[in-house]
């Protein structure tokens, strides 16, 4: 009888351990899965139709490719912030731009050497340093409210601006137009021009893409609050990690295949313009749409240290215009050394 109600527990034990699995890792991975479905479908739909109207390819690669590939992390954000979890959503903005820098921009180094644009150090990198600077200050003075989210908004768009203003008919479009040529690297289909004949398509296309986006920000919160009960440990710290390195994939790829092409100066200027684009543009509208405050674990070491990696990436890059694989390793290592300090 004893030995009975012993395989009872057992298979009652088993039947918990994959209920907790089913409730946490499918959400997590499926949300993952749509996301970058979601955003290679919206940013082809997007491009293709702002091809058909006209619009330049520069300003394409500028807004609807650099905005369409930061695509995960936006509505992550956003979701986590309309389901009050503020962890979740600052947590992946912060945890994405040290990841870009220390893991991404490190493999990608450690792969190929990453030439680095005379242009790019001296506006974008410097851009990107003054951004996370100016996050980390608000994040630890004030709410994050909607006041704060329109400047980030309205900078990025001040910023973008002035790009496309310095930048037309250059060959060098600056980093944020590498993050749209880092894309093309990986599907030709978006480098433009792209021929399309009919306007519909692609709008069913993006649509479709957006649909798949949001779904798939919707499980991977659901997932990652899951995750966080599961194993006691804090939704900030799921954010900064798992969820954060998970959005950050269409960037990882991207970097990654530039690097193996050789093309490293592409690959810096991804994640710079990747880290610009999280701050001002997720930052910014995740404080206009869901208002919250920032947690003070976030802003009191996270933020720091985005601060601190990005200061590093500018001064590794200004020795020489250039980022060797001995670099690469110090911020892959360096990466290692922020998950061990951060993991309970």
């Amino acid at each position: 009888m004893g030995a009975t109600f012993q395989i009872i527990g057992i298979v009652s034990t088993s039947a918990r351990g994959v209920a907790i699995m089913i409730e946490t890792w499918v959400p997590l991975l499926g949300g993952l899965i749509l996301l970058v479905a979601g955003g290679e479908l919206l940013v082809r739909g997007a491009v293709q139709a702002a091809e058909r109207i006209g619009i330049s390819p520069l300003v394409i690669g500028l807004t609807l490719v650099g905005f369409g590939t930061s695509m995960p992390e936006l509505v992550t954000s956003v979701q986590a912030g309309l389901n009050g979890s503020p962890g979740i959503a600052y947590g992946n903005i912060v945890g994405s731009n040290i990841a870009n820098i220390l893991l991404i921009a490190g493999v990608s180094a450690l792969i190929c050497p990453i030439v680095v644009a005379r242009s790019a150090l001296r506006r974008d990198a410097i851009v990107m340093l003054a951004v996370a600077a100016g996050f980390a200050v608000l994040a630890w003075a004030v709410p994050m409210g909607r006041m704060a989210g329109a400047g980030l908004v309205v900078v990025l768009i001040g910023y973008i601006w002035f790009v496309i203003h310095q930048e037309r008919g250059a060959a060098d479009g600056g980093a944020l137009h590498d993050k749209s040529l880092a894309l093309a690297e990986v599907d030709p289909g978006l480098a433009p021009p792209h021929a399309v004949k009919r306007l519909a398509v692609p709008i069913l296309i993006a649509l479709a893409g957006l649909i798949l986006v949001v779904a798939g920000g919707s499980f991977l919160v659901s997932g990652a609050v899951a995750l966080a009960r599961g194993f006691g440990v804090s939704e900030t710290v799921i954010g900064l990690t798992i969820v954060a390195v998970g959005t950050s994939m269409p960037e990882l790829i991207t970097s990654v295949i530039a690097a193996l092409k050789r093309h490293g100066d592409v690959a810096f200027g991804n994640v710079v313009g990747s880290n610009i684009y999280n701050i001002l543009g997720i930052g910014g509208t995740t404080a206009l749409i869901a208002p919250s405050q920032v947690p003070s674990e976030i802003a009191g070491f996270d933020a720091p240290v985005m601060v601190a990696v990005s200061l590093l990436l500018v001064l590794f890059a200004a020795t020489g215009l250039r980022i060797g694989r001995r670099e690469g390793a110090v911020l892959v290592t360096g990466y290692v050394a922020y998950l061990w300090m951060l993991w309970p």
